[in-house]
């Protein structure tokens, strides 16, 4: 490798040494880490306490918070909060809070007792919930307003690569703790839970800490306060001051997110909306029958397990890196465009292991790849969806784009079994890489509808090197 090359790589992945980078891994970690909490490993605790399969079920509805969360979302946007605000700025103010609820939350978790008291342990978990949805809605603004496009696919694969560590130390970690302090591991012991959840509230304190000592990022307001103020004058001709506050607060907070898109995209905003709702879709239409057709081709769950969760997550984990690398080098509509083709294209790998069946290595292949392809377009979609927000409105438009997202895709999902049912395997496959072709157009109509974005950033954002 030559010198000039040697050089331009080390310039690439030094991006990853960022002070926002770092920063955002540890706040990905504190993002990941509650999700597990309310999901699968609360669901193993309900079972082992002997709770009715039922009742876990209803539980399980306790994550419509994350899907609902576009609904507050123009709140973390625009509400100060009183004394946080002021000494720590917009975003950091809501991240302590956020974190600090989650932190009581989790206590409230772990000093619960599932035999005696169910309805405790359930507000706990929905506290967990809605503070955990809160914390995604305020870091993502975090991470789009701390440093511009080309180093958003980095900030993206470091959140991740902190948020799936985080999600296995919620499982595997919180289910060795409850074993250890447990006297009677092959039995359910509470206070083995308890302690295991004693300790997650401490590992929350890692998101607290590294907010208190980040940096607020420095975004110009003085636009959406202009227009608030303008609308608060019109509208005190008609009510009285504290209504027209309250009114033109409101007009700020929700209409002017929606209002301020369509007017930087004008017409291009149909097919950049177009592109949101598609760009994942073949992976998400095939994700759903991926388990089912594991175990129909025969796989063991052991296998399963070591080929998806650990291949599959240091697969994803290197892709996320690369799309960072690359995004920061070569832009995001390029990066875009290679993760919707590698997307599409690696789904024709589960047709062949389809045809012929059970054969591991074939399948560690096909694992690997797909997500090695779907880490790198998921950090080339985030950094799209980021530079797709306005200045001011971070929170609240990211969370209904992220929304946008997978709304289209779901549907389609919906109807994968009746596909495999009709037409086979193989032929599903073909069809998930087929469906995602049409992505390759969309990214092209969307190339160049980005504006140029000018917000400042109080951090030295690093240059990508010369090509």
């Amino acid at each position: 490798m030559s010198s000039h090359r040697f050089t331009a790589l080390k310039n690439a992945l030094g991006i990853y040494l960022h002070r926002r980078v770092l920063v955002m891994l540890l706040l990905g970690f504190s993002s990941g880490l509650p999700l597990m909490l309310v999901f699968s490993t609360l669901s193993f605790w309900l079972r082992e306490a002997g709770v009715d399969r039922a009742a876990i079920g209803h539980f399980s509805w306790i994550a419509l918070m994350y899907a609902f969360k576009w609904a507050w979302s123009p709140l973390v946007d625009r509400l100060p909060l009183p004394l946080l605000s002021r000494h720590f700025g917009r975003r950091r103010s809501w991240m302590i809070l956020s974190q600090s609820m989650l932190i009581l939350a989790i206590l409230g978790m772990a000093s619960s007792d599932p035999g005696s008291d169910l309805g405790h342990l359930a507000i706990c978990a929905l506290a967990v919930a809605f503070a955990s949805a809160t914390q995604d809605i305020v870091v993502d603004a975090f991470r789009i307003e701390s440093a511009p496009e080309g180093m958003q696919a980095a900030l993206a694969a470091a959140y991740q690569v902190g948020y799936r560590s985080a999600m296995i130390i919620a499982t595997a970690g919180a289910l060795t703790i409850a074993a250890w302090v447990s006297d009677t591991p092959e039995s359910y012991d509470l206070v083995g839970w308890q302690n295991a959840y004693l300790a997650m509230a401490g590992l929350m304190c890692i998101g607290l800490v590294t907010s208190f000592f980040a940096s607020e990022p420095q975004v110009d307001m003085q636009a959406a306060c202009r227009d608030e103020v303008r609308m608060k004058h019109q509208l005190k001709q008609q009510y009285s001051r504290p209504v027209a506050g309250l009114l033109a607060w409101l007009y700020a907070a929700v209409a002017l997110p929606f209002i301020d898109f369509f007017q930087r995209y004008g017409r291009h905003a149909i097919v950049i909306l177009l592109l949101i709702s598609c760009y994942r879709i073949s992976d998400i239409v095939m994700g759903i029958m991926a388990n089912v057709f594991y175990v129909d081709m025969g796989f063991s769950k052991e296998e399963i397990a070591t080929l998806s969760k650990i291949y599959g997550l240091i697969m994803t984990l290197v892709g996320s890196a690369v799309g960072g690398v690359l995004v920061a080098r070569y832009g995001t509509m390029k990066i875009l465009y290679l993760g919707a083709f590698l997307v599409a294209t690696t789904n024709l790998l589960f047709a062949l292991q389809a045809h012929v069946g059970y054969n591991v290595p074939l399948l560690t292949l096909a694992i690997s790849v797909d997500n090695f392809s779907g880490g790198l377009a998921t950090a080339a979609f985030i950094a799209y969806l980021s530079g797709l927000t306005g200045s001011g409105y971070s929170a609240t438009q990211y969370a209904l784009l992220s929304s946008i997202m997978l709304l289209f895709p779901k549907f389609i999902a919906g109807f994968s079994g009746e596909w495999v049912n009709a037409f086979g395997y193989v032929n599903f496959f073909i069809s998930a890489s087929i469906i995602g072709l049409p992505v390759l157009l969309l990214v092209k109509l969307a190339d160049g509808k980005l504006p140029k974005k000018t917000d400042d950033h109080n951090d030295k954002t690093p240059t990508p090197p010369a090509q």
